[in-house]
């Protein structure tokens, strides 16, 4: 096997994207070619990929190459991939979101995961291993009949995590909270697999008993818009108009400044493979409250609290002891930092590589 090479659906700035890059430099450094494929790029993307059809026409094909395709959404790419007939192919799932999160909002969104995970059914008899990107991902690879699985996390440079902090920003957020109120954080697109609703109601029900001066940031793009409308009349019905802040997208620097004058990270979703606010809050000495769903508890551990359920009140109390008390507060920051070496780019490159190599 002297190539390994990568295939996306759009390749594009963003988890995937950047793991994909990671990917490649591992493989280069490892003295394996790689090349990445892909049936769009955008973003600044657009000169460091082939189209996926120029495989075996402008990029020579070997018998012995190695394909990985990252799954995440349906593509083209992956029904191409499907009639390739020599190579070797290994599946990385990233995991695609269960189609009745979206069902009630976005009927094209719901085509692309049900397309997808047609696809990753149909894939299984093609594939030489599956990667899950956590434990989480591999089991689900396990209940689509993939013979030979592993794990192998994202490769992350927790390096992208040192924001360079909008010194504006950071002023403008802390003037607002002088004297008293804590702030929430939550960081993702607004999503109905996200659950951002769950989050506002347990952040009404906090500031009714325990701060009355708190402040709610949900931090990132909107991905669907009905689901965004109905959290702003959720917000409206709830008197929280002045206390939550949907914020859109942001740069890195006005990220690092909403981490840096956070006061706990807290996460309703109820679909994640991996993660990435998680690893980013324990980086930054952000205490979390998340449920316990999906990948969520294998990549918080002990670092945070991990609720089984999220009745309002149950969110509500353990968000006030992770702002409360110091000494729960100072063990959830400890926890994060020590936590942090399993996702190590060391870790995870030793990982991938390892499970690869064993192909032989």
């Amino acid at each position: 096997m002297k190539a390994v090479h990568q295939f996306v659906a759009t390749f594009e700035p963003g988890a995937i994207g950047d793991h994909t890059i990671r990917v490649q430099q591992a493989l280069r450094d490892a003295g394996y070619e790689s090349e990445i494929f892909a049936e769009y790029a955008k973003g600044g993307f657009e000169d460091r990929f082939h189209v996926h059809s120029d495989y075996s026409r402008k990029v020579r094909a070997n018998d012995d190459d190695l394909l990985m395709y990252h799954m995440a959404i349906g593509s083209n790419v992956a029904d191409w991939l499907n009639d390739v007939p020599k190579q070797r192919f290994v599946m990385a799932h990233h995991n695609i979101t269960p189609v009745e999160f979206y069902e009630p909002w976005d009927p094209g969104v719901t085509y692309g995961m049900a397309w997808g995970r047609d696809q990753l059914a149909k894939l299984a008899k093609r594939t030489t291993l599956g990667i899950g990107l956590s434990e989480y991902n591999r089991r689900e690879l396990d209940e689509f009949h993939y013979k030979s699985t592993a794990v192998a996390p994202l490769l992350i440079d927790f390096a992208s995590f040192d924001h360079l902090v909008d010194a504006s920003k950071r002023e403008q957020l802390l003037e607002r909270k002088a004297g008293s109120g804590s702030d929430w954080l939550s960081v993702g697109w607004i999503a109905p697999h996200k659950c951002q609703h769950d989050t506002i109601r347990a952040f009404s029900l906090y500031r009714r008993i325990y701060d009355a001066n708190a402040h709610l940031y949900f931090v990132g793009r909107t991905g669907t818009q009905s689901y965004r409308d109905a959290c702003d009349k959720l917000v409206a019905q709830l008197g929280l108009t002045d206390a939550v802040t949907f914020t859109g997208r942001v740069s890195d620097g006005e990220l690092g400044a909403h981490y840096a004058t956070a006061d706990v990270l807290v996460s309703m979703s109820e679909h994640e493979g991996v993660g990435i606010p998680l690893l980013e809050a324990m980086y930054n000495g952000v205490p979390i409250v998340a449920f316990g769903a999906a990948a969520v508890p294998e990549t918080v551990g002990n670092a945070g609290i991990v609720l089984p359920v999220k009745r309002p009140a149950k969110v509500a109390v353990a968000v006030a002891r992770a702002v409360g008390d110091p000494l729960v507060q100072g063990a959830l920051i400890r926890a994060g930092k020590a936590r942090l070496a399993l996702f190590s780019i060391e870790t995870a490159t030793k990982r991938l590589l390892g499970a690869l190599q064993a192909l032989g």
